[in-house]
């Protein structure tokens, strides 16, 4: 195999960057109107999953994927975010800048964990060889109390895929376990099949290889399993994952890779994960790679709004993707509900109360609202970015339960190759709807969190219209909390 590391242009890091070349594509990024204004975002260039999610030194710190030169996928970085409410966001400076061999084309994701008062990202080491070839290395970085970040000196802690597996080694999880730590690594096996595996540690430092997890009661591994994230909540366990390569059934998996959480039972000593319960996170165009974490006892999870191999209408003005709002986890049953963090309603400055019948229609002051809404009757609607045939319609069936989100109608279309509709159930009756806008990134909300669309969508202007035998809710014009401005020192 040629083991030349590929260091073509589309490899360059943050520090490569030309004379004015970043104030350039800052400034015409900043030009868009479909920019979100309370979703973290990329300033420009491309924004995908989140990373090293933490509550540390009393404050939220979110590290997403960053290519800063165009919005491709190509040198990835860590951006670096920070908050005290999760509402409020301070862009900080670069956390992880590719600079050495064993990183040498790009830091991928990974978490955080504190570890004697320090808190400890760990992310894998891309390489990609000429010939197509590829490796992955898991590597540490460690944020001290003033907000100081360090590459470990004797980075990889593991170097290259373990045996039976391909360069497809990535996105590290680590928790806590006895005296101990274990790492959780989306994988690929040999034979092109997804797979997780383990790794141990008494330190965090020194890693040793324990086997793969055996997911008993689940059989759609696909050709890869991304980003896996693991957790307890209501005295079960929950893994997320996100397979690459189901294929779409019956309305489901529509999307080109998908997000399913598991719920059951994982026994560490034998790496088997017992499924009682699985299904998808978000039935939404335009989601994938959540990580969650905890504060307070709380689970807390991010996503990103986007999808890879797919292009945006925002690619042209120099920047894609949002991450999602964050979003408080619990079970009902073995059912994950996802609500948005009640420290939101900071975001309102201007609220309007509505209670009509059949129909109702207003223009926002901008595209950057809230709907808190219960409809009932037979069918209701809520048509959003509504001018003359345009608009996302959500379309809810209360005697069947059944829920449509159509993004069909639109002058910007986009990933029209996996449809144009999603569905989803919800329980029979009357539904409560909340909705939050913010330029083209859409977050819907039924029935407190049982079912979860997130979309984008692309618009010229257009108001909203209501549908639906009794209409009665707010609306809430939400305030900017996050600036396009990069700090770069």
């Amino acid at each position: 195999m040629n083991t030349k590391i590929d260091t073509s242009d589309r490899y360059r890091s943050l520090d490569q960057a030309a004379p004015g070349e970043l104030e350039r594509l800052e400034q015409q990024a900043a030009l868009s109107k479909w920019k979100p204004s309370y979703h973290i975002h990329p300033g420009f260039g491309l924004l995908n999953d989140p990373n090293g999610l933490a509550y540390y030194n009393g404050a939220f710190h979110v590290f997403y994927q960053w290519h800063p030169f165009a919005p491709t996928h190509a040198m990835k970085h860590w951006a670096h975010v920070s908050s005290k409410n999760l509402v409020d966001w301070e862009r900080q400076k670069v956390a992880l800048v590719p600079e050495y061999d064993y990183e040498a084309n790009g830091a991928y994701s990974g978490t955080s964990i504190e570890i004697d008062g320090k808190l400890h990202l760990y992310y894998t080491g891309n390489i990609k060889y000429t010939d197509g070839g590829r490796s992955a290395n898991q590597c540490l970085a460690v944020m001290d109390h003033h907000g100081a970040i360090e590459k470990y000196p004797l980075n990889p802690l593991i170097e290259g895929p373990p045996s039976g597996y391909t360069g497809h080694v990535r996105d590290p999880k680590v928790v806590r376990y006895k005296d101990g730590y274990r790492m959780l690594l989306g994988a690929q096996r040999l034979n092109g099949t997804g797979a997780i595996i383990v790794y141990s540690s008494s330190d965090g430092i020194r890693w040793s290889f324990e086997g793969e997890v055996t997911l008993k009661g689940y059989d759609e591994p696909g050709f890869m399993l991304e980003c896996p994230d693991y957790f307890q909540l209501g005295g079960k366990d929950v893994l997320l994952l996100s397979p690459q390569g189901i294929a779409p059934q019956e309305g489901r998996y529509e999307n080109l890779y998908n997000v399913v959480y598991l719920v059951g039972e994982m026994d560490w000593d034998t790496l088997q994960f017992d499924v009682d319960f699985y299904e998808e996170l978000d039935r939404g165009f335009d989601v994938y790679a959540p990580q969650t974490f905890e504060m307070d006892g709380q689970r807390i999870l991010f996503a990103w709004a986007g999808m890879g191999e797919v292009d945006y209408p925002s690619d042209r003005e120099e920047w894609a993707h949002s991450l999602t709002l964050p979003r408080q986890l619990t079970l009902r049953g073995n059912r994950l509900i996802q609500q948005p963090v009640e420290a939101l309603a900071l975001l309102r400055n201007r609220s309007e109360s509505v209670h009509e019948q059949d129909t109702f229609h207003f223009t926002p002051v901008s595209n950057h609202f809230e709907l808190d809404f219960t409809l009932s009757g037979d069918v209701s609607t809520v048509t959003l970015f509504h001018q003359y045939d345009q608009g996302l319609r959500l379309e809810i069936d209360h005697v069947q339960g059944q829920v449509v989100l159509d993004r069909s109608n639109t002058n910007y279309p986009f990933g029209e190759q996996y449809g144009t509709t999603r569905r989803g159930e919800i329980c029979p009756g009357e539904a409560t709807v909340r909705i939050f806008v913010d330029g083209s990134v859409v977050e819907v909300y039924l029935n407190g969190g049982e079912l979860v669309f997130t979309t984008r969508y692309f618009f010229d202007d257009g108001g909203v219209s209501l549908e639906a035998q009794d209409i009665k809710g707010n609306i809430y014009q939400l305030r900017q909390s996050i600036a396009d401005k990069l700090t770069m020192e």
